[in-house]
């Protein structure tokens, strides 16, 4: 299989979805890897060490989605991108496509396979793909909210280990999966004062065990919810449906009870957000203040250390990518349900409930679409 990767173009992405690693792999199973141009170099890697993994070099995206049987990218095709994908044509990377009716629109008439890292799913439960760029994404919230903190940005001026008879910063944490433990962990580790907010209590006494104390907990009703966030000099919001938009959980109005300058970093800003004043924002201008409350709200957080992003999620994706230029999409789809769950479009259909509720769109079943290949076992 003729296997693409081309520049990523999303603002300040500096991510690449193929390392030369992961090329030398792909080679070896006999498959031709397709790079464009100086894809690699922000994440570290020249063309010349993906020419000796035995990848080809092409000039430009055109040519890669040309000759490219499977494109695989980092983030969701841009709209200069979607024009080029085609029927017939696999594409494998973040779609995040519950919030963006546009690039659904477009993938559907494109007619190509979408499948998406973030629903691959595994056995046991959890996202294989997504959770890489997740511990990534969680680590840096803190990181980035400290500096949000920052006066000279806008925020309280507020230290968050504090001084020896000054009060830390205070953390809240919405959400205690991936993200969120990873927030949860960083903040304490900056001398926070830090509470991570759930609703399954089976993941809070999870936290208290492991953590031994670290930071709090506490049962994510409104009514704690709203008392914690006023209270905060940091909120994260670190709460994921898969495949589904995010819930909006912190209001307009709850702003107005929060102290001036706090900050609110929302890492489900690529699932739409869960403050109700979240829009998304770049690496360039990563802030911005409503009430009086300054919001980071960057949709590609882990562009920001490229070079350990795309090892970590090169190091996910490589098994999958290998099975499906090995199998084609369809047998790869077939033997690894898990797999399947990623499937989010093909040749004009949506396949993914989440999306087409959120959309109101129609969705066809998963498995009549694998059963339409010839092959009648489940997925």
């Amino acid at each position: 299989m003729k296997v693409g990767c081309p520049t990523e173009i999303k603002p300040q992405e500096f991510r690449v979805g193929i390392t030369p690693q992961a090329a030398a792999e792909l080679t070896a199973h006999g498959h031709t890897v397709l790079i464009q141009q100086g894809a690699g170099i922000e994440a570290g890697f020249d063309d010349a060490a993906y020419v000796a993994a035995g990848a080809t070099i092409l000039p430009d995206a055109a040519s890669i989605f040309a000759e490219a049987e499977m494109i695989v990218k980092v983030k969701e095709p841009q709209a200069a991108e979607r024009a080029m994908l085609r029927r017939g044509q696999t594409l494998f990377t973040y779609l995040h496509l519950a919030p963006d009716p546009e690039q659904t629109a477009d993938l559907l008439k494109s007619g190509c396979t979408a499948i998406a890292y973030e629903t691959v799913t595994q056995a046991g439960g959890g996202l294989p793909l997504l959770a890489p760029m997740s511990e990534v994404a969680g680590k840096l919230a803190p990181q980035v909210g400290a500096w949000t903190l920052q006066k000279a940005n806008g925020g309280r001026g507020v230290l968050m280990g504090g001084v020896p008879g000054v009060l830390p910063a205070r953390v809240v944490v919405i959400g205690g999966g991936v993200v969120g433990t990873h927030a949860a962990r960083v903040a304490a580790g900056m001398g926070a004062d830090v509470t991570v907010l759930d609703r399954s209590l089976h993941r809070l006494r999870y936290l208290d065990d492991a953590f031994r104390g670290q930071f709090g907990t506490a049962y994510a009703d409104k009514a704690t919810t709203a008392e914690l966030v006023a209270s905060a000099d940091m909120v994260v919001g670190a709460v994921l449906v898969p495949g589904a938009t995010a819930p909006r959980l912190v209001t307009r109005a709850q702003l107005s009870t929060m102290k001036p300058g706090a900050a609110i970093v929302d890492v489900a800003i690529d699932q739409g957000g869960c403050f109700e004043t979240s829009r998304p924002t770049t690496h360039h201008d990563p802030i911005y203040e409503v009430d009086g409350i300054m919001h980071y709200c960057v949709a590609n957080m882990p562009g920001a250390v490229a070079r350990t992003s795309t090892m970590a999620l090169g190091n996910a994706t490589l098994p999958f990518m290998v099975t499906l230029a090995d199998k084609g999409w369809q047998q790869a789809c077939i033997d690894d349900p898990h797999l399947a769950q990623g499937l989010n479009v093909h040749d004009g259909k949506l396949l993914t409930q989440s999306v087409g509720e959120a959309q109101d769109r129609p969705v066809t079943p998963l498995s009549e679409v694998l059963e339409s290949r010839g092959d009648l076992r489940s997925a």
